[in-house]
């Protein structure tokens, strides 16, 4: 007869099953990506990260007959509930077998740890927080996941669902490509340099030589457009440290750029080499050899990603998102980029969705945040 157990983690010997298991469960899945693994640590709260200076998380692990075969985090965001004024429990990491008794038994144990916590609504997957990965992909399994964006069985949504839970949100990811991009653009071109001309709108590009003090800086206007944007919460000023310790040493300086407005920085692009298929190859592992092998000849990557393109809320009727993107274009051309993925994009933000679709962007995957309401 087959036994199921689910156990709070708490010993190395458990932790190390926790961390493993996505390893056993794609082994045959081409297009899993595996994530680094010393970031996946800090994420997880099994080493110190700045995001747990005001938040807790409990994993847990199913076992059926001694072999792993689910995993989750519950986690209590203080700083999500304290600015949005909440009361709501996360789940994160969030893997499994297709076995619905062992899903089952994983969110009952991550739910009573959150209600011991009086927090008994649930959001998730947050890994740790949305802010950083998110989301369960529903659509778009036979496309390549983005960088820094999740990959999932298929029958991850039925499992959720069939456990209580419904759609809060559904992100979208948009590919784009660059040899369309100067097509699409020149039919707006001359809007577009009315506009940079009637505003003032001048570019800042990254420099090496001050890529992190600038990142920190750009993460800071990130903060401060996402204010009004779905289940927002800033980002602590640690974490935007830590965040541009990691992203100081993965950017490519000429594919980073911010808008100025009289001097002013009001908007910022981030984009990303898309490291996938090197990752894959160095299977997360960044030591002994793997970090070189991670970045070494990263501007001959030919696809990216654009992870962040945010403009302040007072400023975004004036074309600077597009501005942005035109500056960038020459950029691509002399780089040789000739894939970009936006993403993740709300279903709820209908300016951003809108201004991609018209540049020619076409949404290839989806992901979708749950809740569970008490």
């Amino acid at each position: 007869m087959s036994t199921l157990t689910v156990e709070a983690v708490q010993t190395s010997r458990q932790r190390k099953a926790f961390l493993r298991l996505p390893w056993q469960l794609y082994r045959d899945i081409s297009l899993w990506v595996p994530p680094l693994r010393r970031e996946e640590l800090g994420l997880v709260g099994y080493r110190p990260h700045p995001f747990y200076e005001n938040a807790e998380s409990q994993t847990f692990l199913a076992q059926r007959n001694g072999k792993a075969c689910g995993r989750v985090a519950a986690i209590d965001n203080r700083t999500h509930n304290e600015y949005q004024d909440e009361k709501r429990g996360f789940f994160g990491f969030f893997e499994c077998r297709n076995d619905p008794e062992a899903a089952t038994a994983l969110f009952d144990a991550a739910r009573e740890w959150l209600a011991e916590r009086e927090l008994y609504d649930v959001r998730g997957p947050a890994n740790p927080s949305l802010n950083y990965t998110i989301g369960t992909l529903i659509e778009g399994f036979d496309v390549p996941p983005g960088f820094m964006l999740p990959y999932n069985l298929p029958y991850y949504g039925e499992l959720i669902e069939g456990c209580g839970f419904r759609k809060a949100q559904d992100l979208y990811a948009y590919e784009g490509n660059t040899d369309a991009l100067p097509e699409v653009v020149a039919k707006r071109a001359a809007i577009i340099d009315q506009m940079i001309e009637r505003h003032n709108i001048t570019f800042r590009w990254l420099k090496r030589k001050h890529l992190r003090s600038q990142v920190r800086e750009f993460l800071t206007i990130f903060n401060q457009s996402l204010t009004d944007h779905w289940s927002f919460v800033p980002i602590s000023q640690s974490e935007v440290d830590e965040m541009a310790r990691g992203l100081s040493w993965l950017l490519v300086p000429e594919m980073g750029v911010g808008a100025e407005i009289d001097g002013r920085l009001v908007g910022v692009c981030f984009i990303l080499p898309d490291y996938n298929p090197r990752l894959r190859k160095i299977r997360g592992r960044l030591f002994p050899f793997g970090f070189l092998r991670l970045i070494l000849g990263k501007h001959r990557i030919k696809r990216c990603r654009i992870v962040a393109a945010n403009v302040l809320p007072e400023y975004r009727l004036l074309g600077v998102g597009v501005a942005m993107i035109q500056a960038l274009r020459l950029r691509w051309q002399d780089t040789g980029i000739q894939e970009a993925e936006f993403s993740w994009v709300a279903e709820s933000n209908l300016l951003s969705r809108g201004t991609l679709e018209k540049m020619g962007a076409v949404r290839t995957k989806t992901y979708r945040v749950y809740d569970l309401e008490r």
